[in-house]
């Protein structure tokens, strides 16, 4: 199981169309549909590659400190992750969020540190997180549209 990451341009949809998430995810993640009709000149879209495949859908955050007051300066955020419900629970997430950190420190060298937020209620994410390296700062976000949500980082090194 090689995992990789590739970068998506405004109009790369069509390579990333099919990545759904379980119904009860998308009020946590959105669709991508969703992800492609919101693009800013401050995210970058990524796709999560299995052999070769894409599986997965992220963005990275170049400004997170302009909607999140806890955002460390040189902080990257994550944001919109999904995995194509077919590969879940086989690993792929896990795996993926371990060689995050590497790839990121590449692409953005000035980075020091990627932070993110979870809703209280998605237990399965939480876990993942913390189980692929992430922190949980202890602290709540209490601006999502669907609940408290944890803040977790992980530097970037």
């Amino acid at each position: 199981m090689q995992i990789s990451f590739g970068p998506l341009g405004p109009g790369d949809y069509h390579k990333v169309a099919h990545i759904a998430v379980a119904p009860e995810q998308v009020r946590f993640s959105g669709t991508i549909e969703e992800a492609f009709a919101s693009p800013s000149p401050t995210l970058d879209f990524y796709a999560t590659e299995l052999d070769g495949n894409p599986v997965g859908f992220f963005k990275i955050d170049l400004d997170y400190q302009r909607e999140h007051d806890f955002a460390l300066p040189g902080e990257l955020g994550l944001r919109t992750v999904m995995l194509e419900i077919a590969h879940q629970g086989k690993g792929v997430a896990s795996q993926s969020l371990r060689a995050l950190p590497a790839f990121l420190k590449k692409q953005y060298p000035e980075a020091t540190s990627l932070a993110l937020t979870v809703n209280t209620a998605n237990a399965g994410a939480i876990r993942s997180y913390i189980s692929s390296g992430f922190s949980d700062t202890g602290g709540l976000y209490l601006g999502g549209d669907q609940g408290p949500q944890h803040i977790m980082r992980m530097a970037l090194t």
